[in-house]
């Protein structure tokens, strides 16, 4: 029976990390056996990418050249960790995905959907997730997380807060228009209750499916 995919977006200070872990230790206590991991980032050569574009040495050459290494550190990420990991069965819990990159490089760098979408299409292909939870905060509040929790901010971080308001609008019609993939969390609430709700979610939304196979 092949895993299960479940990707975690949303802005900066959200708590996906938080979240994934939370998730992870519930899904274990009942028999699912799971991975966790992240975006960009995940296998070795990915992570090698992921110091480049989080240390913003990749801004200066634009979105488009950003784009093109995300997807590079995605290829590798699924043929090295995603898909043998799905593959055995083992559920993947995943910190950003595709719709970081629809997020941040398409709306906010202004890269064609098209050209985001054909991207996916060649190096995501059928492995999309089978859910995909938005954590949701004003971009206020999660900035304040985030630069408690780090006196240095990395490349996106340091954006301004116009950006990280945009960020989370598209996050938001990124769901509108994929309601069937995507659930909204709201991620005002404490640890413990926005686990609770994501648990939930994850039930309702994958666990029928799961019998089923």
């Amino acid at each position: 029976m092949r895993g299960r995919f479940i990707t975690f977006e949303g802005g900066e200070g959200v708590g996906k990390s938080t979240q994934i872990r939370r998730l992870a230790a519930s899904l274990n206590n009942l028999g699912v056996q799971t991975l966790m991991t992240r975006e960009p980032g995940g296998s070795p050569h990915a992570e090698k990418l992921r110091e480049v574009l989080l240390s913003g040495g990749a801004k200066p050459f634009g979105p488009f050249a950003e784009t093109i290494l995300f997807n590079a550190a995605r290829d590798d990420h699924l043929e090295a960790t995603i898909r043998p990991a799905l593959a055995q069965g083992i559920w993947v819990l995943c910190d950003r995905f595709i719709d970081s990159t629809r997020a941040y490089q398409g709306v906010l760098g202004e890269i064609e959907p098209d050209l985001i979408r054909s991207m996916e299409r060649v190096v995501v292909g059928n492995t999309m997730p089978d859910l995909t939870l938005i954590l949701d905060l004003p971009a206020r509040d999660g900035l304040a997380r985030a630069r408690a929790r780090s006196a240095q901010a990395d490349r996106f971080e340091a954006e301004s807060l116009s950006f990280h308001e945009k960020l989370r609008e598209a996050f938001l019609a990124i769901a509108e228009y994929e309601p069937k993939r995507c659930a909204v969390i709201n991620a005002l609430g404490t640890p413990d209750a926005v686990a609770a709700v994501i648990l939930s979610v994850v039930r309702r939304r994958l666990a029928k499916e799961r019998a089923s196979t």
